[in-house]
């Protein structure tokens, strides 16, 4: 059935048109069309909070999501304002130790990032770090991103050792649990060779940035523009 159709034939807050509004959402975030993303969410959210009670985890993930397409158009403050709502139901719906809490800390954690407010970002990445390695393997992705996000802010508020330290942890990770020629592992090589440069280690600099530009020549085209800036 069509979305046209369905919405003609069931009441405005049924729940089959919570998953058709959600795929619709998702479908558009994926190409880019985040306004269109936003628009199909927030009619999810809508209807979410007809039917579920206020603590419902379902709701935490529209907020999320939410949040997550503020981050992409660039309106961080309501960003953060539907993060910490999704934060806000988690922590009353999951226990303390949830995977979920985490990724909502670095979800904030990112706005804050973003807002050039480093000391909050630090917090939330950390917290968000301190779950996962009480829930996860030690050697899982999502702690690799932790420790990048980590990273990251330390190398926005000038701590160059700090990022060094914990953008290895995260390369380290991802050496186990990525192929060889994974892309992250490129944008981990580029990330610890612009510490290099700026702590002026200008060979350990060059080094990464030649592996960064080994991953990209086997996954991208020849003229690709990504190659001429490696």
């Amino acid at each position: 059935m069509s979305k046209e159709k369905q919405q003609q034939s069931l009441p405005a807050n049924h729940p089959d048109l919570v998953t058709s509004y959600k795929n619709i959402g998702n479908e558009h975030y994926n190409i880019g069309d985040y306004p269109k993303a936003f628009t199909s969410y927030e009619k999810v959210l809508e209807i979410q909070q007809q039917l579920l009670a206020p603590d419902h985890p379902d709701l935490a993930i529209s907020c999320s999501n939410i949040g997550t397409v503020y981050i992409k158009m660039g309106n961080y403050p309501k960003a953060l304002s539907s993060h910490e709502k999704a934060f806000e139901i988690q922590q009353q719906s999951h226990p303390s130790n949830h995977p979920y809490l985490a990724t909502s800390c670095n979800n904030i954690g990112e706005v804050h990032r973003n807002l050039g407010n480093y000391t909050q970002a630090l917090t939330f990445h950390e917290k968000a770090l301190e779950i996962q390695q009480q829930s996860l393997p030690p050697n899982h992705p999502y702690l690799a991103q932790s420790y990048n996000n980590i990273g990251l802010v330390h190398h926005k508020m000038g701590n160059y050792l700090e990022a060094l330290s914990y953008y290895e942890k995260t390369l380290e990770i991802q050496q186990q649990s990525l192929s060889d020629n994974h892309p992250d592992l490129a944008m981990s090589y580029i990330s610890i060779g612009l510490v290099y440069k700026n702590i002026g280690n200008y060979p350990e600099a060059l080094s990464y940035y030649e592996k960064t530009l080994e991953i990209q020549q086997l996954l991208l085209p020849p003229d690709h523009p990504d190659l001429a800036t490696s």
